[in-house]
């Protein structure tokens, strides 16, 4: 219990200068954090290059808690690839595979269905309502690459709140405290 003494001592001492020099420090950490999401977000095409699987149903190819790397480009979407998409009315994007492409060929306007590897039926349930296909604005990005069970973090922070509170505190405490 001496830490507490001790961390609670070192708050008592920090001057004004040191506080704002941390302050400034943190707000330029969380900056490039910003900037650097945006050119990943340039480069990728996409409005999230990163997403965290957060269900079972493309196992065995992709378990939970895996990150995707995603790209979207203009080329045409075809059947097989493991697509990222939204459905209107839904906040959280759902990661599956394409399994029928309907080109219609007056327009050439693409219509897309889609299934969890895992499931035994294809996504129209998962679909807004009288929606039988996804089209490609409901499309995010195709999966490029994965790292596995990276996103755990996220899982667990987002499903036990107290956890992602006493990170943050504990970084707080550290930037706060600290000496440089």
């Amino acid at each position: 219990m001496s830490w507490i003494g001790e961390t609670v001592d070192s708050i008592k001492s920090i001057k004004i200068r040191q506080l704002l020099t941390q302050a400034v420090t943190l707000g330029m950490i969380v900056t490039s954090a910003l900037i650097i999401w945006k050119a990943m977000m340039c480069v990728t095409g996409t409005e999230s290059p990163v997403v965290v699987v957060l269900s079972g149903s493309m196992e065995p190819g992709f378990q939970r808690g895996d990150i995707l790397l995603l790209r979207m480009t203009k080329d045409p979407i075809r059947t097989g690839e493991i697509v990222v998409f939204k459905i209107d009315g839904r906040d959280i994007p759902i990661v599956h595979r394409v399994i029928e492409v309907h080109e219609r060929k007056t327009t050439g306007k693409v219509d897309v269905l889609t299934k969890g590897d895992n499931n035994d039926v294809d996504d129209i349930d998962l679909y807004a309502d009288g929606q039988m296909w996804l089209h490609r604005h409901h499309i995010m990005g195709r999966a490029v690459g994965f790292l596995p069970y990276v996103g755990w973090v996220t899982i667990i922070m987002t499903e036990k709140p107290i956890i992602k509170y006493l990170l943050i505190g504990a970084m707080g405490l550290l930037v706060i405290t600290s000496k440089d």
